[in-house]
């Protein structure tokens, strides 16, 4: 599915940019504790954008329907890594609480790919 191929790619270039932006930009202005934080985003980013290259990839070679497994995966980028860059830069802690829903968006994605593949 086209779509899945153009979000995948815009997430994978933006993490690759938010992880320069990071590494030059807010070096010096960012403890360590949250240098880690922002470099965690970048890192998960990156890891689901290439899972949304994969499903876009998958949806258009065979039969299944991973639009589900998109969207968790997409709105997964946007709670957990979103949730992670704002909390590094601003340092507000309650942030820290949306995170989790992104990891349990992600996990879910992963499952319904699995599910997926089964019925392949």
């Amino acid at each position: 599915m086209k779509t899945f191929l153009i979000i995948g790619a815009i997430n994978a270039m933006m993490a690759v940019a938010l992880g320069a932006f990071g590494a030059h930009g807010l070096e010096g202005k960012l403890s360590d504790k949250y240098m880690s934080i922002w470099e965690k985003a970048t890192t998960y980013q990156m890891y689901h954008a290439l899972g949304l290259l994969i499903i876009g990839v998958l949806s258009g070679t065979t039969k299944l329907d991973l639009n589900v497994a998109g969207w968790l995966m997409t709105f997964g980028i946007v709670f957990f890594s979103g949730s992670l860059y704002i909390l590094a830069v601003t340092q507000i802690k309650i942030l820290g609480a949306i995170t989790p829903i992104g990891g349990v968006l992600f996990i879910a994605s992963w499952v319904m790919l699995v599910i997926a593949a089964y019925r392949m």
